[in-house]
Protein backbone atom coordinates (compact mmCIF):
# COMPACT_ATOMS: atom_id res chain seq x y z
CA UNK A 1 0.00 0.00 0.00
CA UNK A 2 1.42 3.38 -1.04
CA UNK A 3 0.15 6.97 -0.88
CA UNK A 4 -0.88 8.63 -4.12
CA UNK A 5 1.88 9.95 -6.36
CA UNK A 6 3.32 13.00 -4.61
CA UNK A 7 6.34 13.56 -6.86
CA UNK A 8 4.92 16.88 -8.09
CA UNK A 9 4.43 18.11 -4.52
CA UNK A 10 6.93 20.33 -2.72
CA UNK A 11 7.58 20.94 0.95
CA UNK A 12 7.13 24.22 2.77
CA UNK A 13 10.50 25.49 4.02
CA UNK A 14 9.82 27.43 7.21
CA UNK A 15 12.22 29.64 9.12
CA UNK A 16 13.83 27.70 11.95
CA UNK A 17 12.59 28.16 15.51
CA UNK A 18 14.67 29.92 18.16
CA UNK A 19 14.88 26.84 20.43
CA UNK A 20 16.07 24.67 17.55
CA UNK A 21 18.82 27.10 16.54
CA UNK A 22 19.85 27.71 20.16
CA UNK A 23 20.33 23.98 20.76
CA UNK A 24 22.41 23.63 17.63
CA UNK A 25 24.69 26.53 18.58
CA UNK A 26 24.89 25.69 22.27
CA UNK A 27 23.35 29.06 23.19
CA UNK A 28 20.42 30.16 25.30
CA UNK A 29 17.32 31.17 23.30
CA UNK A 30 17.42 34.58 24.94
CA UNK A 31 20.87 35.20 23.44
CA UNK A 32 19.52 34.91 19.89
CA UNK A 33 17.84 37.51 17.72
CA UNK A 34 15.40 35.60 15.51
CA UNK A 35 14.24 37.67 12.54
CA UNK A 36 13.54 34.96 9.99
CA UNK A 37 9.80 34.25 10.14
CA UNK A 38 8.14 37.71 10.23
CA UNK A 39 6.80 37.06 13.72
CA UNK A 40 5.75 39.97 15.90
CA UNK A 41 8.81 41.10 17.92
CA UNK A 42 6.57 42.61 20.60
CA UNK A 43 4.99 39.24 21.35
CA UNK A 44 1.25 38.66 21.31
CA UNK A 45 -1.54 41.13 21.90
CA UNK A 46 -1.81 41.40 25.70
CA UNK A 47 -5.59 41.35 25.38
CA UNK A 48 -5.36 38.08 23.46
CA UNK A 49 -3.05 36.53 26.06
CA UNK A 50 -5.49 37.45 28.83
CA UNK A 51 -8.40 35.99 26.86
CA UNK A 52 -6.52 32.73 26.33
CA UNK A 53 -5.82 32.48 30.06
CA UNK A 54 -9.42 33.25 30.92
CA UNK A 55 -10.88 30.65 28.58
CA UNK A 56 -8.28 27.88 28.96
CA UNK A 57 -10.38 25.95 31.52
CA UNK A 58 -13.15 25.63 28.93
CA UNK A 59 -11.20 23.74 26.27
CA UNK A 60 -13.12 20.55 27.04
CA UNK A 61 -15.91 21.95 24.86
CA UNK A 62 -16.02 22.50 21.13
CA UNK A 63 -15.61 26.13 19.95
CA UNK A 64 -19.22 26.65 18.89
CA UNK A 65 -19.98 30.10 20.29
CA UNK A 66 -16.40 31.35 19.92
CA UNK A 67 -16.28 30.37 16.25
CA UNK A 68 -19.60 32.06 15.54
CA UNK A 69 -18.66 35.16 17.53
CA UNK A 70 -15.34 35.56 15.71
CA UNK A 71 -16.99 35.28 12.30
CA UNK A 72 -19.51 37.93 13.29
CA UNK A 73 -16.82 40.24 14.69
CA UNK A 74 -14.63 39.94 11.57
CA UNK A 75 -17.68 40.55 9.36
CA UNK A 76 -18.42 43.70 11.37
CA UNK A 77 -14.80 44.83 10.94
CA UNK A 78 -15.04 44.57 7.14
CA UNK A 79 -18.72 45.39 6.67
CA UNK A 80 -19.49 42.06 5.00
CA UNK A 81 -22.01 39.32 5.73
CA UNK A 82 -21.03 36.82 8.42
CA UNK A 83 -21.29 34.03 5.85
CA UNK A 84 -18.48 35.64 3.86
CA UNK A 85 -15.96 35.07 6.68
CA UNK A 86 -14.24 31.72 6.27
CA UNK A 87 -12.05 31.00 9.29
CA UNK A 88 -9.13 28.59 9.10
CA UNK A 89 -6.13 27.34 11.02
CA UNK A 90 -3.96 30.22 9.85
CA UNK A 91 -4.32 31.90 6.50
CA UNK A 92 -3.18 28.65 4.89
CA UNK A 93 -6.05 26.73 6.51
CA UNK A 94 -8.53 29.27 5.18
CA UNK A 95 -6.86 28.92 1.79
CA UNK A 96 -7.46 25.16 1.87
CA UNK A 97 -11.18 25.82 2.41
CA UNK A 98 -11.21 28.13 -0.57
CA UNK A 99 -9.51 25.57 -2.81
CA UNK A 100 -11.95 22.86 -1.72
CA UNK A 101 -14.80 25.12 -2.76
CA UNK A 102 -13.32 26.38 -6.04
CA UNK A 103 -11.04 23.81 -7.65
CA UNK A 104 -12.20 20.92 -9.77
CA UNK A 105 -9.61 18.24 -10.57
CA UNK A 106 -7.23 19.65 -13.17
CA UNK A 107 -8.08 23.30 -12.55
CA UNK A 108 -5.09 25.62 -12.55
CA UNK A 109 -4.08 28.54 -10.34
CA UNK A 110 -1.73 31.39 -11.27
CA UNK A 111 0.72 32.53 -8.59
CA UNK A 112 3.61 35.01 -8.41
CA UNK A 113 7.23 33.89 -8.61
CA UNK A 114 8.76 34.53 -6.11
CA UNK A 115 5.90 34.00 -3.71
CA UNK A 116 4.37 31.94 -0.92
CA UNK A 117 4.99 28.25 -1.60
CA UNK A 118 1.79 27.09 0.06
CA UNK A 119 -0.51 28.36 -2.70
CA UNK A 120 0.86 25.71 -5.03
CA UNK A 121 1.02 23.06 -2.33
CA UNK A 122 -2.63 23.55 -1.41
CA UNK A 123 -3.79 23.54 -5.03
CA UNK A 124 -2.01 20.24 -5.64
CA UNK A 125 -3.48 18.74 -2.46
CA UNK A 126 -6.85 19.43 -4.04
CA UNK A 127 -5.85 17.96 -7.42
CA UNK A 128 -5.21 21.30 -9.08
CA UNK A 129 -2.14 22.46 -11.00
CA UNK A 130 -0.03 25.58 -10.92
CA UNK A 131 1.25 28.23 -13.33
CA UNK A 132 3.36 31.26 -12.39
CA UNK A 133 3.87 34.85 -13.40
CA UNK A 134 7.23 36.54 -12.72
CA UNK A 135 7.99 39.48 -10.48
CA UNK A 136 11.21 40.73 -11.98
CA UNK A 137 14.11 41.71 -9.79
CA UNK A 138 15.41 44.02 -12.53
CA UNK A 139 12.10 45.92 -12.30
CA UNK A 140 12.20 46.21 -8.52
CA UNK A 141 9.66 43.38 -8.17
CA UNK A 142 7.00 45.86 -9.31
CA UNK A 143 3.46 44.50 -9.25
CA UNK A 144 1.25 45.53 -12.16
CA UNK A 145 -1.85 44.19 -13.83
CA UNK A 146 0.07 43.79 -17.08
CA UNK A 147 2.72 41.62 -15.39
CA UNK A 148 -0.03 39.20 -14.34
CA UNK A 149 -2.04 39.35 -17.56
CA UNK A 150 0.98 38.53 -19.72
CA UNK A 151 1.01 35.07 -18.12
CA UNK A 152 -2.73 34.68 -17.55
CA UNK A 153 -4.44 31.93 -19.52
CA UNK A 154 -7.87 31.58 -17.95
CA UNK A 155 -6.72 30.03 -14.67
CA UNK A 156 -9.41 29.38 -12.05
CA UNK A 157 -7.69 31.44 -9.32
CA UNK A 158 -5.18 34.27 -9.73
CA UNK A 159 -3.12 35.25 -6.68
CA UNK A 160 -1.75 38.67 -5.80
CA UNK A 161 0.26 39.18 -2.59
CA UNK A 162 0.08 42.77 -1.40
CA UNK A 163 2.26 43.56 0.48
CA UNK A 164 4.27 40.80 -1.15
CA UNK A 165 6.57 38.36 0.62
CA UNK A 166 9.53 38.19 0.41
CA UNK A 167 9.96 41.49 -1.46
CA UNK A 168 7.59 43.87 0.37
CA UNK A 169 6.17 45.44 -2.80
CA UNK A 170 2.48 46.26 -3.31
CA UNK A 171 0.04 46.20 -6.19
CA UNK A 172 -1.56 49.67 -6.28
CA UNK A 173 -5.33 49.74 -5.89
CA UNK A 174 -5.83 51.03 -9.41
CA UNK A 175 -3.85 48.10 -10.79
CA UNK A 176 -5.94 45.66 -8.74
CA UNK A 177 -9.10 47.23 -10.14
CA UNK A 178 -7.79 46.89 -13.66
CA UNK A 179 -6.70 43.30 -13.11
CA UNK A 180 -10.05 42.25 -11.63
CA UNK A 181 -11.89 43.76 -14.61
CA UNK A 182 -9.58 42.05 -17.12
CA UNK A 183 -9.92 38.49 -15.79
CA UNK A 184 -12.52 36.07 -17.14
CA UNK A 185 -15.81 35.88 -15.27
CA UNK A 186 -15.05 32.38 -13.97
CA UNK A 187 -11.64 33.39 -12.55
CA UNK A 188 -11.34 34.35 -8.88
CA UNK A 189 -8.86 37.08 -7.94
CA UNK A 190 -7.45 36.22 -4.50
CA UNK A 191 -5.55 39.05 -2.79
CA UNK A 192 -3.34 37.88 0.08
CA UNK A 193 -3.12 40.66 2.67
CA UNK A 194 -1.28 38.80 5.43
CA UNK A 195 0.77 41.97 5.96
CA UNK A 196 -2.09 44.37 5.31
CA UNK A 197 -1.94 46.08 8.70
CA UNK A 198 1.56 47.41 7.95
CA UNK A 199 0.55 49.50 4.94
CA UNK A 200 -1.62 52.58 4.46
CA UNK A 201 -2.89 51.24 1.13
CA UNK A 202 -6.64 50.48 1.35
CA UNK A 203 -7.59 46.81 1.51
CA UNK A 204 -8.79 45.00 -1.59
CA UNK A 205 -11.88 44.17 0.46
CA UNK A 206 -13.22 47.40 -0.99
CA UNK A 207 -13.24 45.70 -4.39
CA UNK A 208 -15.65 42.99 -3.27
CA UNK A 209 -18.81 45.08 -3.13
CA UNK A 210 -21.10 44.00 -5.94
CA UNK A 211 -18.62 41.43 -7.31
CA UNK A 212 -18.49 37.64 -7.05
CA UNK A 213 -14.93 37.21 -8.36
CA UNK A 214 -12.69 38.79 -5.67
CA UNK A 215 -11.63 37.35 -2.31
CA UNK A 216 -9.21 38.58 0.35
CA UNK A 217 -6.97 36.56 2.67
CA UNK A 218 -6.02 37.89 6.13
CA UNK A 219 -4.29 36.49 9.21
CA UNK A 220 -3.84 37.13 12.93
CA UNK A 221 -0.27 35.78 12.82
CA UNK A 222 1.59 39.01 12.07
CA UNK A 223 0.35 42.35 13.42
CA UNK A 224 -1.69 40.71 16.20
CA UNK A 225 1.16 38.39 17.23
CA UNK A 226 -0.90 35.19 17.22
CA UNK A 227 1.21 33.02 14.91
CA UNK A 228 1.25 30.19 17.46
CA UNK A 229 -2.54 30.07 17.70
CA UNK A 230 -2.98 29.54 13.94
CA UNK A 231 -6.01 31.59 12.98
CA UNK A 232 -6.72 33.41 9.72
CA UNK A 233 -9.61 33.97 7.36
CA UNK A 234 -10.79 34.49 3.82
CA UNK A 235 -13.36 37.13 2.93
CA UNK A 236 -15.26 35.23 0.25
CA UNK A 237 -17.75 36.59 -2.32
CA UNK A 238 -21.26 36.98 -0.92
CA UNK A 239 -22.94 34.54 -3.36
CA UNK A 240 -20.80 31.75 -1.88
CA UNK A 241 -22.61 31.96 1.45
CA UNK A 242 -23.42 28.26 1.83
CA UNK A 243 -20.11 26.85 0.57
CA UNK A 244 -18.05 27.28 3.76
CA UNK A 245 -20.11 24.87 5.85
CA UNK A 246 -19.83 22.26 3.08
CA UNK A 247 -16.03 22.34 2.75
CA UNK A 248 -14.79 23.27 6.23
CA UNK A 249 -13.47 20.68 8.67
CA UNK A 250 -15.41 20.43 11.95
CA UNK A 251 -14.34 23.25 14.26
CA UNK A 252 -11.24 24.07 12.21
CA UNK A 253 -10.19 26.91 14.53
CA UNK A 254 -9.76 25.98 18.17
CA UNK A 255 -11.44 27.63 21.14
CA UNK A 256 -8.40 29.53 22.41
CA UNK A 257 -7.48 30.75 18.93
CA UNK A 258 -11.00 32.13 18.46
CA UNK A 259 -11.01 33.78 21.89
CA UNK A 260 -7.54 35.24 21.39
CA UNK A 261 -8.41 36.61 17.97
CA UNK A 262 -11.63 38.16 19.27
CA UNK A 263 -9.72 40.02 21.96
CA UNK A 264 -6.89 41.00 19.61
CA UNK A 265 -9.28 42.71 17.19
CA UNK A 266 -10.06 45.29 19.86
CA UNK A 267 -6.43 45.78 20.96
CA UNK A 268 -5.81 48.80 18.76
CA UNK A 269 -3.00 50.13 20.94
CA UNK A 270 -0.95 46.96 20.45
CA UNK A 271 -1.44 46.94 16.68
CA UNK A 272 -0.47 50.61 16.47
CA UNK A 273 2.72 49.98 18.45
CA UNK A 274 3.48 46.98 16.26
CA UNK A 275 3.12 48.96 13.05
CA UNK A 276 5.16 51.89 14.39
CA UNK A 277 7.94 49.49 15.41
CA UNK A 278 8.03 47.96 11.93
CA UNK A 279 8.13 51.35 10.24
CA UNK A 280 11.05 52.45 12.39
CA UNK A 281 12.93 49.20 11.71
CA UNK A 282 12.38 49.42 7.96
CA UNK A 283 13.81 52.93 7.82
CA UNK A 284 16.73 51.94 10.03
CA UNK A 285 17.62 49.07 7.71
CA UNK A 286 17.32 51.22 4.59
CA UNK A 287 19.65 53.79 6.11
CA UNK A 288 22.21 51.55 7.79
CA UNK A 289 22.51 48.20 5.99
CA UNK A 290 25.61 47.91 3.83
CA UNK A 291 23.62 46.09 1.15
CA UNK A 292 21.03 47.06 -1.47
CA UNK A 293 17.44 46.85 -0.20
CA UNK A 294 13.95 47.21 -1.66
CA UNK A 295 11.32 49.48 -0.15
CA UNK A 296 8.88 47.35 1.83
CA UNK A 297 5.29 47.90 2.95
CA UNK A 298 5.42 44.90 5.29
CA UNK A 299 7.26 43.97 8.50
CA UNK A 300 10.49 42.90 6.82
CA UNK A 301 13.13 44.11 4.39
CA UNK A 302 14.71 42.19 1.51
CA UNK A 303 18.44 42.75 1.05
CA UNK A 304 20.84 41.65 -1.68
CA UNK A 305 23.93 40.11 -0.06
CA UNK A 306 25.59 37.79 -2.59
CA UNK A 307 25.66 34.19 -1.34
CA UNK A 308 22.55 34.29 0.83
CA UNK A 309 23.00 30.83 2.31
CA UNK A 310 26.56 31.57 3.42
CA UNK A 311 25.67 35.02 4.76
CA UNK A 312 22.64 33.76 6.68
CA UNK A 313 24.72 30.93 8.16
CA UNK A 314 27.47 33.32 9.26
CA UNK A 315 24.90 35.60 10.91
CA UNK A 316 23.29 32.62 12.64
CA UNK A 317 26.63 31.66 14.16
CA UNK A 318 26.77 35.19 15.55
CA UNK A 319 23.35 34.70 17.12
CA UNK A 320 21.24 36.54 14.51
CA UNK A 321 18.79 34.41 12.52
CA UNK A 322 17.60 35.86 9.20
CA UNK A 323 15.91 34.21 6.23
CA UNK A 324 17.97 32.86 3.35
CA UNK A 325 15.68 33.42 0.35
CA UNK A 326 17.08 30.63 -1.81
CA UNK A 327 13.83 28.71 -1.32
CA UNK A 328 12.02 31.68 -2.90
CA UNK A 329 14.28 31.51 -5.95
CA UNK A 330 16.42 34.43 -4.73
CA UNK A 331 19.76 32.84 -3.76
CA UNK A 332 21.47 36.23 -3.46
CA UNK A 333 18.95 37.76 -1.04
CA UNK A 334 18.07 37.56 2.63
CA UNK A 335 14.87 38.71 4.31
CA UNK A 336 15.16 40.42 7.69
CA UNK A 337 12.08 40.71 9.87
CA UNK A 338 11.56 44.06 11.57
CA UNK A 339 12.55 43.52 15.19
CA UNK A 340 12.54 45.75 18.21
CA UNK A 341 14.93 48.67 18.09
CA UNK A 342 17.59 46.68 19.94
CA UNK A 343 17.09 43.58 17.79
CA UNK A 344 17.15 45.55 14.56
CA UNK A 345 20.33 47.41 15.51
CA UNK A 346 22.04 44.14 16.43
CA UNK A 347 20.91 42.47 13.21
CA UNK A 348 22.21 45.32 11.07
CA UNK A 349 25.52 45.43 12.93
CA UNK A 350 25.96 41.67 12.60
CA UNK A 351 25.01 41.52 8.93
CA UNK A 352 27.29 44.45 8.10
CA UNK A 353 30.13 42.72 9.92
CA UNK A 354 29.58 39.50 8.00
CA UNK A 355 29.46 41.36 4.69
CA UNK A 356 32.64 43.28 5.51
CA UNK A 357 34.47 40.08 6.44
CA UNK A 358 33.42 38.38 3.20
CA UNK A 359 34.52 41.27 1.03
CA UNK A 360 33.02 42.21 -2.35
CA UNK A 361 30.81 39.63 -4.02
CA UNK A 362 32.96 38.03 -6.76
CA UNK A 363 29.93 37.80 -9.06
Amino acid sequence: MEPRDLTAHGEYVAGRGVEEVARELGMEPGDLVTLSSNENPLGASPAAVEAVREHAPGVNGYPKAAHADLRERVAEEWDVATEQVWLGAGGDGALDCLHRAVLEPGDEILVPDPGFAYYAMSARYHNGSVATYPLEKAEGFAQTADAVLESYDGERVVYVISPHSPTGTEMPRGELDRLADALAEDTLLLVDEAYGEYTDTPSAAGLMDGRDDVAVLRTFSKAYGLAGLRVGYVLAPEPWADAYAKVNTPFAVNELACRGALAALDDEEFVEETVDTARWAREYMYDNLDAPTWESAANFVLAEVGDAAAVADACRREGVVIRDCTSFGLPDCVRITCGTRAETRRAVETLNGVLAARGPDPT
